[in-house]
């Protein structure tokens, strides 16, 4: 009897204290609370760009050149450098000879000069703007790099001679024909003044022998 006591009195206290346990295991659990703040993207510096106020000029005109997102404040180096603009083939007029054929004349080939260096200055929003006036004339491009930034940008001009293009020579063979055309009315006019003074000749003789 004892025992058998001993025993119920123990699964008694097994069975008060498991109860509290699967209460406190059957409550919802809190969820956890996030505390790490969300970090922002990474920066991406914009692109610098270099514009020119006019895409195409004639020598002796003026551009503005136009520089943006480059560092706040710092100096732009600007390198100009020339390539020539090759004419079109339909701008060349050909030169004829005497016999009709024609000569195709070739431009004289274009030396590029030295490339050309100036700098600027940027604002507080790493902007700037600077007139230019070409010396030469041919394909511009500029390209443009800041000191501190190290961006770069470059944009491009076209500088045309406004002036009249000079006439074309005149060959040996162009001036042939002009002078045998010339010679040839000459040798007409004479025949037709002799022919002339022959007839009024003939009028003299035969009133006179009247």
């Amino acid at each position: 009897m004892r025992l058998s006591r001993i025993i119920m009195a123990l699964a008694v206290g097994l069975a008060v204290v498991a109860v509290p346990t699967a209460a406190g295991a059957a409550q919802p659990q809190p969820a956890p609370t996030v505390t790490d703040t969300p970090q922002p993207p990474p920066y991406t510096p914009e692109l610098a760009s270099l514009t020119v106020s006019r895409p195409t000029i004639n020598l002796g005109e003026t551009i503005i050149l136009r520089g943006r997102n480059f560092g706040p404040n710092e100096t732009v180096d600007i390198v100009v450098s020339v390539r020539p603009i090759a004419a079109p083939a339909a701008n060349q007029a050909p030169a004829r000879r005497s016999d009709g054929t024609t000569v195709a004349m070739a431009p004289v080939a274009y030396q590029a000069s030295a490339p050309l260096r100036f700098t600027a200055r940027t604002n507080a929003a790493g902007e700037f703007s600077r007139s230019y006036k070409p010396s030469v004339t041919g394909l511009l491009t500029f390209t443009a790099t800041g000191r501190e930034s190290d961006r770069t940008a470059t944009t491009e001009l076209r500088v045309l001679d406004g002036r009249q293009p000079p006439p074309l020579p005149v060959t040996g063979d162009s001036l042939g024909t002009p002078m045998k055309v010339g010679g040839g009315l000459v040798g007409a006019g004479t025949v037709l003044l002799l022919l002339s003074l022959a007839w009024r000749h003939r009028q003299r003789l035969g009133l006179r022998s009247h």
